[in-house]
């Protein structure tokens, strides 16, 4: 596992506009099923992967909590992946993936781990939409490999999000509304995720369209410059704001910041990154493809005064910290 650990470390620091490295993964033999099914998340996310150290359970914990561990000093809430997906596997999940996005670092239990991959995001597919189980709503992307394996991107935000209650209604508080009407175009591939950002826009008052990648939201962006066109408009006078993830299948935030800022039609119209990467590594790449602002997820108040300097400067109140 040493040696997996050290190309953990030196793959994270790789950055790209146009490829997606996925750390695979394995939750065991599901009794139900009997099949081995592989998993795959974004080595970005992945701090460290170790055996399990003792875990400290704590009473009334949230589905698929384990409990905690003590790593190095800090405290790690620890979720069972499998018991989370409602998956029942044969055996123990005696490896940890530590992951650290969102500002949270937590430890995911699985069976064993495997390889990296190193892919391009157009080979990652939106899975179909019948996948209407736990399971599914838990996958944002699914890959096929030369074997036949067909590896499962996980929404590892929305095991955060639901695990720590990030979703609740008190944080949407306070926000107040811009007052005017403007429309925004949003892509992300988590729906946890479209669900804060549906709310965060409606506690705002502003008109959106909802898209689940960067492809999805190009489509959506080329139907409005036609009807802009139609109309004897420019794209800026209906369209007032992007809103992108970074990480999504088929096309990235990146590329979808780059076509965007690179299409004369579009001129005018800012693009907010909105991410689970958050390091200065991830905003400095953001901003080398374009982006008007860099903001981090599961923050519904700095979100909405991202959008609120973009939308509306002149309500925008500066502190003194």
């Amino acid at each position: 596992m040493s040696e997996l650990l050290k190309n953990i470390d030196a793959r994270t620091r790789l950055a790209g506009t146009n490829k997606l490295e996925i750390l695979l993964f394995s939750l065991g033999t599901d009794v139900r099923t009997g099949r081995k099914e592989s998993f795959g998340i974004n080595v970005f996310k992945v701090r460290e992967v170790m055996r399990t150290p003792p875990i400290t359970a704590a009473p009334d914990m949230q589905p698929g909590v384990e409990g905690m561990v003590s790593l190095r000093g800090q405290l790690v809430p620890i979720v069972d992946l499998a018991k989370y997906s409602d998956i029942d596997p044969e055996g123990k999940r005696e490896i940890m993936i530590v992951t650290e996005y969102n500002g949270h670092t937590q430890g995911f239990l699985v069976e064993g781990v495997d390889t990296i991959l190193r892919l391009d995001w157009s080979q990652m597919r939106v899975p179909p939409e019948m996948m209407t189980t736990k399971l599914g709503g838990l996958v944002t992307a699914v890959t096929e490999l030369d074997d036949g394996r067909l590896i499962m991107m996980l929404d590892v935000e929305r095991v955060l999000a639901e695990t720590s209650r990030y979703d609740d209604d008190y944080l949407f508080k306070d926000i107040p509304p811009i007052g005017r009407d403007f429309s925004v175009l949003f892509a992300d591939d988590s729906s946890v995720a479209r669900k804060q950002i549906e709310k965060t826009l409606n506690v705002l008052g502003v008109r959106y369209v909802s898209t689940v990648n960067g492809r999805a939201a190009w489509d959506e962006l080329e139907r409005i410059a036609r009807h802009a066109e139609a109309t004897g408009r420019k794209v800026w006078e209906v369209l007032h704001l992007v809103l992108t993830d970074v990480e999504m299948p088929e096309m990235d935030g990146y590329i979808l910041t780059k076509k965007i800022k690179s299409d004369p039609r579009f001129d005018g119209v800012p693009v907010l990154m909105h991410s689970s990467l958050s390091s200065m590594s991830n905003q400095t790449l953001g901003k080398s493809v374009g982006v008007d602002g860099y903001v981090p997820k599961f923050e519904p108040h700095r979100l909405a005064d991202a959008i609120r300097r973009m939308l509306a400067p002149d309500q925008v109140i500066e502190t003194i910290s």
